[in-house]
């Protein structure tokens, strides 16, 4: 190459990576204190004024910095990262626990927007809009039959606070359109995303992430699930990515004891930072059992790794994804920020969450879940080797340095799982077609009263042969030994799908955790009195089939 085009080719780049590393040097340093000088910061100003005086073409200093700034701080760590103004909006949203819209839930049904359920109190049910309604127009423009998508759709509903979105709806009872205008407001995201009686004595509460809101829904859930008799609880994290640190030290401490140390930050310049419980908790003396797997992860880790190391109920799963790091946010102007990561977290007995990783390598840190799953982890047993011994507070051993493994280990289920399950599944027929028989059959199914009478209601329907010849006009030929062999999933996970649409979440998780060998594994623990670990341990050699 030219050196004199080489030099033009890779000169906005260099600048932009120069502008990128003084703003984020300047921008930290400013957070964060130094009592030294910061280097090269002189150069960067200078740079700076020779582009704007000298450079031959006219650059968007911006953009430049908006695309270098991400490749600069992802290579620090897996979880250092830059965060764009937009995605910051997002962020803000799932830990804040609301946002701006008109509060329905939908399903792309047939490229038609259906209108599933109402958000109670929100903007849409103010407006009159009625679960079932299709949505045809938005401001005036039709978005049925546009093959759209879910983030179209919200793209389209969701806005400021305050501001209007008309709707063009279709409505089984009338002929033509209801042109019905909404006012967007504040809609929830509920984290606790079901809570229920599982047994006469045992509660279930499902919890999605640790959000702003989490704690006072957490709270909630429980008092509902004791007024209904429970004297013991799974708690399922499964899936549950993290949080606020805050959050989940509330959480925990409603079943510690006081002066129990809950979770610690450590870094290099990030002084020693310790949570304990206060003693308020309500549930100190309930039995408790935590449900994890490969992808519970963060605050996840806190929960479950505090329950463990004061042996306070069992862990029951596969073992966490392993994100103990702690990131401190520095914020701009333009709405955007930077997470850097200042320190880790440590369970109580001084066991590291943050699993290892390799400086360059983050796309092997992040197909890490995906190496476990074929090394076997998921179906036989974990085979990691670099885990770490600790004690828990009964002189227990457990081990760091990897995640949170869990007491009782608990292999993937696959049962039923095959190519012609996948086949459907991948392509979304089984929800699709829950949806179908939803719509066409709702006047007869919301009359039920309860979803265990819908769901007896609905075992007895065809709902298996109907769904398969669903699939065979869409192109997948049956496969009779396989449909039979996947038969209890099919069947489960449409109840399940169908229950949701009259019975929300509560429902949903009722029906389609009925045959889930965590929740039978929790479920038989607890009734034998075997949710202290220590327990478990003894019983393990008198009956084998409990471990």
């Amino acid at each position: 190459m030219n050196p004199e085009k080489k030099v033009k080719t890779w000169l906005p780049l260099w600048i932009g990576v120069s502008i990128a590393i003084g703003i984020l040097i300047g921008s930290l340093y400013s957070k964060f204190g130094s009592t030294g000088k910061v280097v090269g910061t002189g150069k960067i100003d200078a740079v700076l004024n020779y582009i704007d005086r000298s450079y031959v073409d006219t650059i968007n200093m911006r953009q430049l910095v908006e695309e270098a700034l991400p490749k600069i701080v992802q290579e620090l760590d897996p979880h250092s990262a830059y965060i764009s103004a937009q995605e910051m909006k997002r962020v803000n949203e799932d830990l804040e626990g609301h946002f701006s819209g008109i509060g329905v839930s939908f399903y792309v049904l047939k490229d038609t927007i259906v209108v599933t359920s109402i958000v109670p109190g929100g903007p849409s049910e103010a407006a009159g809009i009625r679960q079932w309604d299709r949505i045809i127009n938005v401001n005036d423009t039709s978005i049925a039959g546009q093959k759209i998508t879910n983030a179209d759709v919200l793209r389209k509903l969701r806005g400021e606070k305050g501001s209007e979105v008309k709707l063009g709806i279709k409505r089984e009872s009338q002929y033509g359109l209801v042109d019905i205008t909404v006012t967007r407001g504040d809609i929830p995201m509920n984290s606790v995303q079901a809570a229920y009686m599982q047994t006469d004595e045992i509660g279930y509460i499902k919890v999605g992430t640790f959000g702003f809101n989490t704690f006072s829904e957490f709270i909630s859930a429980l008092s509902k699930l004791k007024s209904q008799g429970a004297q013991s609880f799974v708690i399922d994290l499964r899936g549950n990515s993290g949080g606020s640190l805050e959050i989940v030290v509330a959480m925990v401490n409603e079943f510690l004891n006081k002066g129990d140390l809950i979770v610690y930050a450590d870094g290099r310049n990030f002084p020693r930072q310790d949570s304990y419980a206060n003693g308020s908790g309500t549930s100190k003396n309930d039995d408790v059992v935590v449900l994890i797997d490969e992808l519970s992860a963060s605050a996840s880790e806190i929960f479950a790794g505090a329950i463990q190391d004061h042996d306070r109920g069992l862990v029951i799963g596969r073992r966490s994804f392993g994100k103990g790091s702690v990131q401190s946010q520095r914020s701009f102007p333009d709405g955007s920020a930077v997470r850097l990561t200042v320190a880790r977290y440590f369970t109580p007995s001084g066991r590291s969450i943050q699993r290892k990783y390799e400086k360059g390598k983050y796309d092997e840190y992040e197909m890490e879940a995906i190496n476990r799953y074929l090394q076997g982890d998921y179906i036989n047993t974990d085979t990691s080797v670099t885990l770490v011994p600790f004690k828990t507070d009964g002189g227990r051993i457990v081990y760091g340095g990897d995640g949170i493994m869990p007491d009782v280990f608990v292999p993937r289920d696959t049962t039923g799982i095959n190519s012609y399950y996948n086949s459907l599944v991948n392509r979304d027929f089984v929800q699709e077609y829950a949806m179908t028989y939803s719509d066409i059959y709702k006047q007869k199914l919301s009359g039920f009263q309860s979803a265990e009478e819908l769901v007896r209601y609905l075992f007895k329907q065809p709902l298996l042969l109907n769904l398969v010849s669903f699939a065979d006009n869409r192109g997948i030929r049956p496969r009779p030994y396989y449909i039979e062999e996947s038969r209890k999933l099919f069947e489960r996970q449409m109840i399940s799908y169908i229950v949701r649409n009259f019975f929300g979440e509560d429902g949903f998780y009722s029906v389609y955790l009925q045959d889930d060998i965590l929740m039978k594994k929790a479920v038989n623990f607890i009734e034998k009195g075997l949710t202290k670990p220590e327990a478990v341990i003894q019983e393990k050699y008198k009956t084998p089939a409990l471990s």
